[in-house]
């Protein structure tokens, strides 16, 4: 099969094609054809060396697919030959076949193309596993989503609308403030122009703060907060070493949390994917919730997909499809 070779830690010009075997299905797995994948932030960590992939996983890139089943390891139930699907991986997405924990699909949502479906998982995976799975979520809540107009942040924007939160999120210009409204933010924030610290205060604090930023966002997350709120941290973009004083969090009674959803058990990942199904997918059937595709590219121009999710200038998600 063909696949997206890392040939070392680098840029994104370390990215080429290659070829291996196909994997196998082993107990609990199906094999996938992968239509397409889903390209994210922790690709690109891991393309510079600093995200290793979980004992066990396939070493290539790429953590979310859609596809079809081609093969069933042993003790699969739910599955068939032939299914389309879209799914978590723990790797090994870049690449025309891969194998997957049978517990970590879902099927297509209606209304989804084949393709757009590969750009669902890793963010709807991540972001109802942090902001809603096993949480009381204030009613008419204010949840602050840093990055409104990556993959993440429109995610996020869509998701906390469709649950009935108010939705604040900070982006770069007028554009991505105008396509992060387009999805349903009731405000978005030019941070280049504007303190959102002080528009998010004025509006009664958040209850729920989704984070991908870091840096000197961590001490103006903590002054935007709302007594009783809670601030997921999700990624450290600015920098993670940052000093801050402790007090407000005590006063506040905050939860300052974070995650990483590859190193989670496997288990987790089938109960997020039970939850989605029941809970999320629906929406999508009834336009609540839409896939954010912002461009799709061939398997031989991976490292123009890098090149342009490292500079940020893309909205929505970024696809990859096997070359032909």
């Amino acid at each position: 099969m063909k696949t997206i070779e890392m040939r070392e830690p680098g840029g994104p010009d370390v990215l080429g094609t290659g070829s291996r075997d196909l994997p196998e299905a082993r107990s609990g797995e199906v094999l996938v054809r992968v239509i397409a994948a889903g390209v994210n932030g922790p690709d690109l960590v891991q393309r510079r060396g600093h995200y290793p992939p979980p004992k066990g996983a396939s070493d290539l890139l790429g953590l979310e697919v859609s596809g079809e089943i081609v093969a069933l390891g042993d003790g699969v139930t739910g599955w068939a030959v032939g299914d389309r699907v879209c799914a978590l991986t723990n790797g090994g997405g870049y690449a025309e076949y891969v194998a997957i924990d049978a517990g970590h699909c879902l099927p297509i949502p209606e209304g989804v193309s084949d393709i757009d479906a590969a750009g669902l998982c890793e963010t709807y995976f991540t972001v109802w596993s942090n902001l809603f799975h096993d949480q009381k979520v204030p009613k008419d809540g204010l949840l602050l989503v840093h990055g409104g107009a990556g993959g993440i942040g429109s995610t996020a924007i869509q998701l906390g609308k469709a649950m009935g939160l108010r939705v604040f999120t900070t982006c770069a210009g007028a554009e991505d403030c105008a396509y992060a409204e387009g999805l349903g933010a009731d405000r978005a924030i030019d941070f280049n122009e504007e303190d959102f610290v002080d528009i998010v205060r004025e509006a009664g604090g958040a209850n729920l703060i989704l984070d991908i930023i870091g840096g000197d966002y961590v001490a103006r997350n903590v002054k935007a907060a709302s007594p009783d709120a809670r601030i997921v941290q999700l990624a450290f973009n600015a920098g993670s070493k940052v000093e801050i004083n402790l007090m407000p969090i005590m006063l506040k009674r905050l939860v300052y949390t974070g995650s990483t959803l590859r190193s989670r058990p496997e288990s987790f990942k089938t109960t997020i994917a039970a939850e989605l199904r029941e809970t999320v997918w629906p929406l999508f059937a009834s336009g609540a919730l839409k896939p954010q595709t912002y461009k799709v590219f061939p398997f031989d121009q991976a490292t123009e997909a890098h090149a342009m999710m490292e500079k940020a200038a893309h909205r929505g998600k970024i696809l990859l499809v096997p070359s032909q």
